[in-house]
C-alpha cells in the first residue's frame, strides 16, 4: 500500500528507548530449557535479552522511552497532540495502553490509541502519524513500539522462549521546517492468509482462557519458524526496495539500514537482496532479542545516539511480523 504525496512534510525530531535492567543470557536459558548458547547464537544471532520486572508493564517502558524522545525534541508533554502505541502486549485489553502513557506523561491534550500490527507496528504507526500530520489534522505525534513479551512466552518451549525480550522505543514526529529532514516514503502491507504462522491463539474472544484450558498455555506465542523466515525475507526486501525507489534513491544513497531485529540470518539475507553492505546495517538483536513492535524503534534510537547517521543522511527502516504484516520507511534525517 503506497501513500499519496504528502501535503506537508513531516520530520522525526526526537527518539528515545528503554530496556529493563534484568538481562537473561543464553547461559541462563540453558538452565531453564533444553538448549545451548551455541544453538541459539548459530540459528538466531541472539546472545541475551532484557526481561521486565513483575510490576513493570508495557506502559511504564513506553513512558520512559517517551521522556527521552521529548527531551531530545525539546517538546513538553503538554504540547503533544497525538499518541500512538504499537503493541501486542498491552497493559489491558481495554483501555488502550496509550491511555496509560498519556496519563503518566501528563500529555492530557493528546488523542491516544493503540494499534496492533506485531513487529511492523512501529512503522505502521509512523505511516499513520505522518499522514495525520501532513493532512493538517495534528501538528505533532508521539509514536511508540512497546512490548512486554516475557509475559506471553511459554518458558518451556525452547523453540520460542529463546527469541523474545522486552523494551520500548519512541519517536516524536512534527511538521518539518526547513533543514529538519523529512519522512520521504512509507510502505505497509498485510497477508491475512498466513495468520497461523505466528500468533497468540488464546486470550481473545475466539479462545478465552478458562479453568478448563488454563494449563495449555494458549496465551503464549506460537510460531512456524521456517515459513515465517521465507515470508520475512521476501516481504522486507520488496518493502524496502519500494520506499527506496519512490524516494528517488539508490541503495548506495542509504547511509544506514535499520531492519527488524528478529534473526541475524534474516537480516543477512535481506541486506544481500537490497544490495546494502554489512557495515551500513544496524544490528542490536544480540543484546535484546526480538522485541516485536519495539525492535525498530529501539534500534533507531540507539543508531541515532551512536552517531550512525546525521542531518542530511538517508536511512531506511523495514520490519515484518505476525499477521502477516510488513512495513518500511525511507527518511532523510
Amino acid at each position: 500500500m503506497s501513500g499519496l504525496a504528502s501535503q506537508l512534510p513531516v520530520a522525526i525530531v526526537g527518539t528515545g528507548s528503554y530496556v529493563p535492567d534484568k538481562v537473561l543470557t543464553n547461559s541462563d536459558l540453558e538452565i531453564m530449557v533444553e538448549t545451548s548458547d551455541e544453538w541459539i547464537t548459530t540459528r538466531t544471532g541472539i546472545k541475551e535479552r532484557r526481561i521486565a520486572a513483575e510490576d513493570e508493564f508495557t506502559s511504564h517502558m513506553a513512558v520512559k522511552a517517551s521522556r527521552q524522545a521529548l527531551e531530545q525534541a525539546e517538546i513538553d508533554a503538554s504540547e503533544i497532540q497525538l499518541i500512538i502505541v504499537a503493541t501486542i502486549t498491552p497493559n489491558t485489553l481495554t483501555p488502550a495502553t496509550a491511555c496509560y502513557v498519556q496519563q503518566d506523561l501528563g500529555a492530557h491534550k493528546a488523542v491516544a490509541f493503540d494499534i496492533s500490527a506485531a513487529c511492523s507496528g512501529f512503522l505502521y504507526a509512523l505511516k499513520l502519524a505522518k499522514r495525520l500530520i501532513s493532512d493538517g489534522a495534528f501538528e505533532n505525534a508521539l509514536i511508540l513500539g512497546a512490548e512486554k513479551l516475557s509475559a506471553f512466552v511459554n518458558w518451556e518451549d525452547r523453540s520460542t522462549c529463546v527469541l523474545f525480550g522486552d523494551g520500548a522505543g519512541a519517536a516524536l514526529l512534527k511538521r518539518a521546517e526547513k533543514g529538519e529532514g523529512e519522512i520521504l516514503a512509507t510502505d505497509i502491507g498485510t497477508d491475512g492468509g498466513q495468520t497461523h504462522l505466528l500468533n497468540i491463539p488464546g486470550g481473545g474472544s475466539a479462545c478465552p482462557i478458562t479453568i478448563e484450558n488454563a494449563d495449555r498455555r494458549l496465551a503464549t506465542l506460537a510460531m512456524i519458524g521456517k515459513d515465517v523466515f521465507k515470508h520475512a525475507v521476501t516481504r522486507m526486501r520488496d518493502s524496502a526496495n519500494s520506499v527506496i525507489e519512490r524516494s528517488g534513491l539508490q541503495p548506495a544513497d542509504i547511509k544506514l539500514l535499520i531492519p527488524h531485529q528478529a534473526n541475524l540470518r534474516i537480516i543477512e539475507a535481506i541486506t544481500k537482496r537490497i544490495d546494502i553492505p554489512e557495515e551500513r546495517v544496524f544490528v542490536n538483536l544480540h543484546k535484546y532479542g526480538n522485541t516485536s513492535a519495539a525492535a525498530c524503534a529501539i534500534a533507531l534510537d540507539e543508531a541515532h545516539r551512536a552517531g550512525r547517521f546525521g542531518p542530511g543522511d538517508h536511512i531506511v527502516l523495514v520490519a515484518f511480523g505476525a499477521g502477516l504484516t510488513w512495513a518500511a520507511a525511507a527518511v532523510r534525517w
